[in-house]
């Protein structure tokens, strides 16, 4: 009798113990699900934001630097914001659509060299921040997009959005008066680079090469997310 008691109480452990055993398992992987919808959540853990490989012809950081949080608008009035720059790897420059002769050179080369390499604006996002958001209206920059890539992203909005946006990106801008009440803008050059986890992680700076760019780009690209 008390060896058949002795049998039922040790199986009733060895059930209580699979069932905790059983328990912890469970709960073990729901925190490995949960971990990693959070990762998608905020752009990926280790990895998302990684250089694809050593660019040859861009000024890389030895540590990403962030991206100030801003609210803007794309050339078709919808917002956008720094979380909009996670998710791709972007190519970013600051300009104006009245630009005599930097501006439109430089995105002429940014499209050349894009199709020229392959890339296409799905693996490489490239982002043109208006410094004169007074005459850039988002009409304006669809407008003005177009001549070169309609698929890119334009961007504008309050000076302080601005402000905060370039700040951070350590790009700079001053408006110039012409005479007559008319003005132009001088503004920084310098093509950054920002990757999937929405962090600055470089920049070329002018002149730019065409080849220069097409290589780095193209591993950027290649890289994709």
């Amino acid at each position: 009798m008390r060896y058949a008691e002795a049998d039922r109480a040790s199986k009733h452990v060895q059930s209580t113990q699979s069932q905790l055993r059983q328990g912890i398992a469970v709960k073990t992987q729901r925190a490995l699900l949960y971990l990693a919808a959070a990762c998608l959540l905020v752009g990926g853990c280790s990895g998302s934001g990684e250089p694809p490989t050593k660019l040859l012809h861009a000024t890389m950081f030895d540590e990403p630097r962030a991206v100030a949080p801003f609210h803007m608008s794309d050339q078709h009035g919808r917002d956008f914001t720094n979380v909009e720059l996670r998710g791709n790897w972007n190519v970013l420059f600051v300009g104006f659509t009245h630009c005599p002769d930097v501006c439109p050179s430089t995105l002429a080369l940014l499209d050349s060299v894009q199709k020229r390499a392959g890339i296409s604006p799905e693996r490489l996002r490239t982002v043109f921040v208006s410094v004169d958001p007074e005459r850039d209206t988002p009409e304006v920059l669809a407008e003005y997009l177009a001549h070169f890539n309609s698929e890119w992203t334009a961007l504008t909005g309050k000076k302080t959005e601005l402000d905060r946006l370039l700040d951070s990106l350590e790009l700079a801008y001053v408006r110039v008066p012409t005479g007559k009440g008319e003005y132009t803008m001088d503004h920084s050059t310098a093509l950054v680079l920002i990757d999937p986890g929405g962090h600055m992680r470089g920049y070329f700076t002018a002149p730019l090469d065409a080849d220069a760019l097409a290589e780095d780009l193209g591993r950027v690209a290649r890289a994709g997310r």
